[in-house]
């Protein structure tokens, strides 16, 4: 925990060991600590069968004065849902980016107003089914060449970054904090560099997992202006996460975000022959990277709220 500080609790049933069977709700508390010192990200599960009977709010409780006894004074926490509905439903709550959809009637959200968080943003959960068609990726990633230009070229590489380009990924990741669209969330630049970069990678090994970073370099520079990142469970060859995406706002306008998914999404085909969907999370007011998706053929599948308070 030299980046981040994590607590977790557990919910059992009464007189019951913490086993996988008396296990019925859990909670988690992420605290940074390379930067973003005042914020919580709290997370919180209870199996459907045991809600409504107090468990989700000791759990919540515990976590919000772990949180203020280590001296943040915000929390964020996420629920998830099926589907957005409809702008004139009745029970429809929008985030107040004027992007994205939520029903307030929904387990997690009237779980989180009740104890008064705002929504603040909703991002859109998309899967892509692969295999993409090869003659779609091929004009894609042509098309995309094409525009950037002479002046890039594409790196990749599994599992670990190259001496090289670690301290390149460092800056990424800083970049990447911030860079985002974020709403009102009360979320500030995290600091990474070569190390930290280091000890994430060996945390993604030590779970089990493995991951493909691709990446557009600016020749002229030597700097990376783009990548993309999947993370993948290496026992399960049909399931693959997408992590970041990010192109520099100075190397913007030349379609490198597209230039690296394609690129990616290539390279699954011999890294992980037998992948069948990628799994992606944006925020909807992302308008530039859920074009590329959706040209990609990613699909909607449900829906993400993002909801803060202050820890008073």
């Amino acid at each position: 925990q030299s980046y981040t500080h994590r607590a977790w609790w557990v919910a059992t049933l009464p007189g019951s060991p913490p086993t996988a069977q008396s296990v019925v709700g859990c909670a988690a508390a992420t605290l940074g600590l390379s930067g973003n010192e005042h914020l919580a990200e709290i997370d919180l599960l209870v199996h459907p069968e045991h809600r409504r009977a107090g468990i989700g709010s000791a759990l919540l409780a515990a976590a919000e004065q772990f949180a203020r006894d280590h001296g943040r004074t915000t929390a964020i926490v996420a629920s998830e849902h099926h589907g957005e509905p409809a702008a004139d439903h009745p029970d429809a709550l929008g985030a107040p980016t004027g992007h994205g959809r939520i029903l307030a009637s929904d387990p997690g959200a009237a779980f989180a107003l009740s104890h008064g968080w705002a929504l603040e943003q909703a991002e859109r959960y998309s899967v892509l089914e692969l295999p993409v068609d090869a003659g779609l990726l091929g004009t894609l990633h042509s098309a995309a060449a094409a525009r950037a230009g002479e002046e890039y070229r594409l790196v990749q590489w599994t599992d670990r970054a190259p001496e090289e380009h670690v301290d390149a990924v460092g800056e990424l990741y800083t970049r990447m904090s911030t860079e985002v669209p974020l709403a009102d969330l009360a979320m500030a630049e995290e600091r990474w560099d070569a190390a930290r970069v280091r000890t994430a990678e060996s945390g993604i090994a030590e779970a089990g997992n493995g991951y493909l970073f691709v990446a557009a370099q600016h020749l002229p520079s030597r700097r990376i202006a783009a990548f993309t990142e999947v993370e993948y469970p290496r026992e399960d060859e049909t399931v693959v996460f997408q992590q970041d995406t990010l192109v520099l706002p100075e190397f913007r306008g030349r379609r490198l975000g597209m230039l690296v998914k394609t690129a990616m999404l290539g390279s699954l085909v011999t890294t992980r022959p037998g992948a069948r969907r990628v799994h992606t999370w944006n925020a909807e007011e992302n308008d530039h990277m859920l074009a590329i998706n959706v040209a990609l053929g990613f699909r909607p599948r449900g829906v993400v709220g993002l909801w803060q308070r202050a820890l008073s």
